[in-house]
């Protein structure tokens, strides 16, 4: 799908393209993508969003973070500073599997992988100390509040 250029007053620029190689049923909308990446989203932005089956997450888990089964939400970051560029790929399966898991429902923990993950594109990592973790998940909580979410924790 082609990249789609948008900017109203007051907000960055957004450049966001959205891949659906296994078929779109049960992925988000592109209206409800576009609304958690700009709510996450705090400068001029170039973002693709691909949702992936099992086994492209499993690869490109592996491939990526040395990590050999399926992950929620990946990250790759492209460039940092005035604009973010990057790119955002869930695995369906695993998102759905979670929210099943969690009690929540899918379309609230799609909102909360989208905001991570574009928390992610802009250096946030939960991964190096518990005081980066909190700040990133009180963000994450804030955003999804403003966004009419329950807390994903």
């Amino acid at each position: 799908m082609p990249m789609k250029k948008t900017a109203r007053p007051g907000l960055p620029e957004l450049s966001l393209s959205i891949q659906y190689p296994g078929g779109k049923a049960a992925a988000p909308t592109r209206p409800q993508l576009r609304r958690w990446v700009r709510a996450a989203c705090t400068q001029p932005a170039e973002v693709t969003v691909r949702f992936v089956g099992a086994e492209e997450g499993q690869q490109l888990n592996r491939d990526y973070r040395g990590k050999d089964y399926a992950t929620n939400v990946l990250s790759f970051p492209y460039e940092s500073g005035e604009r973010i560029c990057g790119d955002l790929v869930l695995c369906v399966p695993v998102v759905n599997s979670e929210a099943a898991e969690q009690g929540k429902l899918p379309e609230a923990h799609y909102a909360h992988m989208v905001v991570h993950g574009m928390l992610h594109l802009q250096g946030y990592d939960h991964e190096t100390s518990r005081k980066d973790a909190e700040r990133m998940e009180a963000l994450e909580r804030e955003i999804l509040q403003a966004l009419g979410y329950p807390d994903p924790y």
